[in-house]
């Protein structure tokens, strides 16, 4: 069977499902499998396959059939312009995740032109944004902390691979329990916010990411009201937060930070779908 077939074979093995994208998943799964780019996939399309590599295939296909996320069958998703290995063990970074980056970024290009910016990422997960940010901010000192020692693992493989290991310590740590700095210039977080009961109702590939990295609780603000209440601790005097939030999820972070005692002048970005994304506000504790 030549590379054609099996492409023809894969939609076809994968044709009464509810799964969607099917021919994208099924071109990513071959180029992990041959080790080809789409291109090369086009030019070497009549190139036969061998018995092992179709038995690989088709158990890639068994796997996005049972609606196993297609990244965590290739462990890899794409961010940033940056390749991510990704598992069970952490959720997969998301185009509108990079919104949250953008604007931490363009913060530091205007606020830190030869100093050293200090930022703290909660939840880091993959490292997704601490990477990023590393990747793209000359001179920062990056402290990533997660719950889960397993993301921890991920992230620091992640930082290896992206080769900005040396400007990211990594912590593991219950939110702030275990971060003993407090002159961060910047905190950012991508927290769960998904509400407990909404959960169960979402696309079955999403019900395979880790629920721990979901699950925000019964009105999707637990870890919000965490950072909110405990992140002036830790910024220094007009230090940042950013924070990703839900589509649907603005008026009532909005509320949060107006009823604390230490930040002020929220904002909030839209995605590219137009929808609320990301929140910025202003530590002012002094």
């Amino acid at each position: 069977m030549n590379i054609n077939e099996l492409l023809i074979y894969g939609r076809k093995y994968l044709l009464d499902t509810n799964i969607e994208n099917i021919p994208l998943k099924i071109r990513l799964l071959l180029e992990h499998i041959l080790n080809m780019n789409k291109y090369e996939l086009v030019i070497n399309h009549t190139q036969e396959i061998d018995d092992f590599k179709f038995n690989e295939f088709k158990n890639g296909l068994e796997k996005i059939k049972n609606n196993i996320p297609i990244q965590y069958i290739i462990n890899n998703q794409e961010f940033m312009k940056m390749n991510f290995y990704v598992d069970e063990n952490v959720l997969i970074p998301q185009p509108d995740t990079e919104i949250l980056v953008e604007e931490v970024l363009k913060y530091c290009n205007k606020n830190f032109d030869n100093s050293t910016v200090k930022i703290l990422d909660l939840c880091t997960g993959s490292g997704a944004i601490a990477i990023s940010l590393a990747k793209y901010i000359e001179n920062c000192e990056i402290v990533a902390s997660d719950i889960s020692n397993k993301a921890l693992q991920i992230a620091k493989l992640n930082a290896e691979k992206n080769l900005v290991h040396t400007k990211i310590s990594f912590i593991e740590s219950d939110m702030f329990s275990n971060i003993n700095m407090n002159d961060f210039d910047i905190i950012v977080s991508n927290p769960p916010y998904i509400e407990t009961n909404t959960i169960l109702s979402l696309d079955a590939d999403v019900q395979k990411e880790p629920k721990i990295a979901l699950d925000g609780g019964i009105d999707g603000l637990d870890f919000y009201k965490i950072i909110i209440n405990n992140a002036f601790n830790y910024l220094k005097n007009n230090g940042k937060l950013f924070l990703e939030i839900g589509y649907n999820q603005k008026d009532k972070l909005f509320k949060l930070i107006s009823e604390s005692e230490y930040f002020t002048e929220p904002i909030c970005v839209k995605d590219l779908s137009n929808n609320d994304r990301v929140i910025i506000c202003k530590n002012t504790r002094f």
